[in-house]
C-alpha cells in the first residue's frame, strides 16, 4: 500500500475520533509548551549575557591577578591561604567570612608591560570617596569608579568618547544624583562642575602622632588639627555626560561617578600613600596585541600562567554567566520532558483502544490483502499525526503567550527597550515539533505491532 494512501487513512481514522485525538494530542502539547517556551528563555538570556559581557570587557583585554580566585567560576574557596603582605580581606558582609585575595604589586604590573604581547596595562583603582557635592548644595554619599573605555554606560544627555578614556578634570554623573545636587534635568546638569572629597585613612602614623599630642602642649594639637585637615583632598569634576541604570551594566546598588583612569590614580594615591595598600591591586586589565584573535588570548593566557599569574578572558566570564542559565535550562526542560513521558502512555493507551475498537476493520484489511507491515505504519502513522498535532499546539501557544508578554516581562526584569527575555527561533520549534513527532511514534510502536499481529480470522470473528 503507498505511503500517500496510508496517510490519508490514518487521517480519516483520526478524524472519526477528534475529541479523543485532540485531548491526546494536548497531552504532547503540554511538553511542547513548556519546552518551547524554555528554549526561548534560554536563547533571550544568552543573548542577555552576550550583551552584557560585550558593554563590559574588551574582548582584547585579559583581566590578570596572583590569585587563583581570578581565574575562579564557581564558588569562592573557604581555605585560608599561607601569609603574605599582598593579600587583602574583601568581605562578604553580614559576618559570613570574607576571601582572602593576593593582590599585584608596582613589580608585577612592571613586569606585566615587559611582555612582546602586551599592548597596553590598566590598574583596577579601588577608589574610597567621602562625599559628593555642589556650591550651595549639601554633601551626599558617592561612590566612585575609574572609566573603562570596553563599557558602554547608556546615557540620557552627553557624549561618550569615540574611543580612549575620558578626558582629566571629567565625568560621568549618574542620573540618580541630579535631583540630590539641586539639577533641574540631564541638561542642566552638563558643563556644571561637582566636587568629590576623599579622605587619608587612619594610618599608624598618625595614630602616634594624636598619642604624643595628647601629653604635649596646644600648639603641637594645633598642629595635629591641621595636618587631618591636610589628609582630606576635594578634586572638581566637569560633568560631559549623564549615564542611566543600566540591565546590562554590573552595578549593585548605586551606580558610580565614573572619571579617567589619570584622576582615578591621583585620587588612589592620596588615599593609600604611606599604607600597606599603596601600590596593590586586585586585578590589572591586560590587552592584548591582536587581541581579536582567540589564538592570541590564548597564547598570552598561556604565558602569563606559566609566570606564576591567573587570568580571566572574556570567554571564560560568558562561560560563567552561562553555567547559571544552562542549569536552569536543564532543569526546566526536565519537567517539561516528564510531561513527555506523561503524555506517551497516554498515546499508548489511546493507540491501544484504537487496535481493539478497530479489531474487525483490522481483520478486514488483512482478510483483503493489506501486509502486516503496512498495518503496523497506519498506526504508527496515525501517532505521528498526533505528534504533530500536539507539537503544532504546544508550540503556537508558547509563541503567542511569549510575544504577548514579553514586555511585560522585560519591564519587570528591568531589561532595556527591545531587549527581551524569550526569543523563539523557528528552526528550534521546528526541530522540537520533529522532536515531539518522533517521541510519538516511538509511542506508537507497540499498539502498531499489536494491530499488525491480529490474527486476521479472529479479528473478524470480534463482535
Amino acid at each position: 500500500m503507498k505511503l500517500i494512501d496510508l496517510i490519508r487513512r490514518a487521517t480519516r481514522s483520526l478524524r472519526s475520533a477528534k475529541l479523543r485525538t485532540l485531548l491526546t494530542a494536548l497531552a504532547i502539547a503540554v511538553g511542547g509548551f513548556t519546552l518551547t517556551l524554555t528554549l526561548a528563555g534560554s536563547n533571550g538570556a544568552r543573548q542577555y549575557a552576550d550583551k552584557l559581557v560585550a558593554n563590559n570587557f574588551d574582548p582584547s583585554e585579559l583581566i590578570v591577578g596572583k590569585d587563583p580566585e581570578v581565574s575562579n567560576d564557581g564558588a569562592p574557596s573557604g581555605k585560608p591561604q599561607e601569609y603574605d603582605e599582598t593579600i587583602s580581606n574583601v568581605s562578604g558582609g553580614g559576618g559570613q567570612g570574607s576571601v582572602q585575595l593576593k593582590r599585584l604589586t608596582k613589580a608585577d604590573i612592571d613586569k606585566l608591560k615587559t611582555y612582546s604581547f602586551v599592548e597596553q596595562v590598566r590598574e583596577n583603582y579601588q577608589i574610597t570617596a567621602q562625599y559628593i557635592t555642589r556650591e550651595g548644595q549639601k554633601k551626599y554619599t558617592v561612590a566612585a569608579s575609574a572609566y573603562n573605555p570596553a563599557q558602554k554606560p547608556e546615557l540620557t544627555y552627553g557624549n561618550l568618547p569615540k574611543s580612549g578614556d575620558i578626558g582629566n578634570g571629567e565625568a560621568l554623573l549618574p542620573d540618580s544624583y541630579l535631583e540630590s545636587l539641586g539639577f533641574k534635568d540631564a541638561q542642566d546638569a552638563l558643563g556644571r562642575e561637582v566636587s568629590v572629597s576623599v579622605r587619608k585613612p587612619f594610618t599608624t602614623e598618625f595614630a602616634t602622632q594624636l598619642i604624643s599630642s595628647l601629653t604635649a602642649d596646644p600648639a603641637s594639637i594645633a598642629t595635629l588639627q591641621s595636618k587631618t585637615q591636610n589628609d582630606t583632598l576635594t578634586a572638581k569634576f566637569k560633568i560631559v555626560g549623564i549615564t542611566k541604570k543600566s540591565a546590562t551594566s554590573f552595578n549593585i546598588g548605586a551606580a558610580p561617578i565614573l572619571i579617567g583612569s589619570k584622576d582615578s590614580r591621583d585620587l588612589y594615591i592620596f588615599t593609600t600613600s604611606g599604607t600597606p595598600d599603596f601600590d596593590k591591586y586586585l586585578y590589572a586589565y591586560v590587552r592584548v596585541k591582536d587581541g581579536t584573535s582567540q589564538s592570541k588570548i590564548d597564547e598570552a593566557e598561556r604565558v602569563l600562567t606559566k609566570d606564576g599569574f591567573f587570568t580571566q578572558s572574556v570567554k571564560d566570564i560568558q562561560k560563567s554567566l552561562l553555567q547559571i542559565v544552562n542549569t536552569l535550562q536543564i532543569i526546566v526542560m526536565v519537567f517539561g520532558f516528564i510531561t513527555l513521558i506523561a503524555s506517551v502512555f497516554g498515546i499508548i493507551n489511546t493507540q491501544y483502544i484504537s487496535v481493539l475498537e478497530r479489531t474487525r476493520e483490522i481483520g478486514l484489511m488483512k482478510a483483503l490483502g493489506m501486509r502486516k507491515k503496512d498495518i503496523s505504519r497506519l498506526f504508527i502513522i496515525e501517532a505521528v499525526w498526533i505528534g504533530l498535532l500536539g507539537g503544532i499546539i504546544g508550540s503556537v501557544v508558547a509563541m503567542l503567550a511569549g510575544t504577548l508578554g514579553n514586555p511585560k516581562l522585560s519591564d519587570l526584569i528591568g531589561f532595556d527597550k527591545g531587549t527581551y527575555i524569550l526569543i523563539f527561533k523557528p528552526a528550534q520549534v521546528l526541530l522540537l515539533i520533529i522532536g515531539l513527532m518522533a517521541i510519538a511514534m516511538i509511542a506508537g510502536l507497540l499498539p502498531a505491532r499489536k494491530a499488525a499481529k491480529l490474527d486476521p480470522i479472529e479479528a473478524l470473528r470480534t463482535e
